[in-house]
């Protein structure tokens, strides 16, 4: 079963500085039949005034990453880590026992475009980490590239969660297939563009719950960039329980 619900069902904010579509239930936002899927907590679809940003702020026992899609995003944390994310970047920030971090608009005249993604750990108070990883743009031209996973396979960066993560961009002919292990379930988010998900068209900011399906098959794109996340078959996300 493949269950769509399109962007504009999404959950909205505008702060001005700041424009949000919310996939799950986040900040002033809350609907019961959205408050994650599996292990997978938040999915905000973010657009940033330049110069502007998030101010330093903490997190614990979550697994964050973000993937810019325009423009350009800097961040920094209590770890030590200062960097900048471009698009074909991967960061992701293990929160663990604790961590502070902000993020801002690197640029003073142009938006920047990103989605910031919570995961659910396997295990609770384990210590911060931070990895950013840019990805070859080869490998996800016309195909899936696993850029999350357990092990690091593929040169993925490592989440502490049973769940993989995959990205691909599709255009005109090209076409990309994912074969899901049995009783697993996926969610599938169109960044930007339009693609046809098993035949069914997606556009930008629509997402898909996925169950009891083995073959996932993304055709027809166009300027199609898209995000498969290969999860635990849980309908709602479990908090962690960690080791003191």
């Amino acid at each position: 079963m493949i269950s769509v619900r399109a962007a504009a069902q999404r959950g909205q904010a505008d702060h001005g500085w700041l424009r949000s579509a919310h996939t799950f239930s986040f900040g002033s936002y809350f609907d019961p039949e959205q408050s994650g899927f599996s292990d997978l907590l938040v999915i905000n679809d973010d657009r940033v005034d330049p110069g502007m940003g998030f101010g330093s702020h903490s997190h614990r026992d979550m697994e964050i990453f973000s993937y810019v899609l325009e423009g350009e995003l800097a961040h920094k944390d209590s770890l030590g880590n200062g960097s900048s994310i471009k698009p074909g970047d991967v960061q992701l920030m293990s929160a663990g026992t604790g961590i502070v971090h902000s993020e801002f608009n690197a640029s003073q005249n142009a938006k920047v475009h990103f989605l910031q993604i919570w995961i659910v750990p396997a295990r609770a108070n384990q210590p911060a980490n931070y990895q950013q990883h840019s990805l070859d743009p080869t490998k996800k031209r016309g195909r899936l590239a696993l850029i999350l996973s357990p092990d690091g396979d593929e040169q993925s960066l490592v989440i502490d969660q049973d769940v993989r993560v995959y990205a691909g961009e599709l255009d005109g002919y090209e076409a990309a297939h994912l074969k899901l292990p049995p009783n697993r379930y996926a969610y599938v988010h169109i960044a930007r563009g339009s693609v046809a998900l098993n035949g069914r068209k997606m556009e930008a900011g629509d997402g898909a719950r996925v169950m009891d399906e083995t073959d996932l098959e993304f055709t027809n794109g166009r300027d199609a960039e898209v995000l498969v996340f290969d999860l635990r078959p849980n309908m709602q996300p479990q908090m962690a329980r960690g080791r003191s």
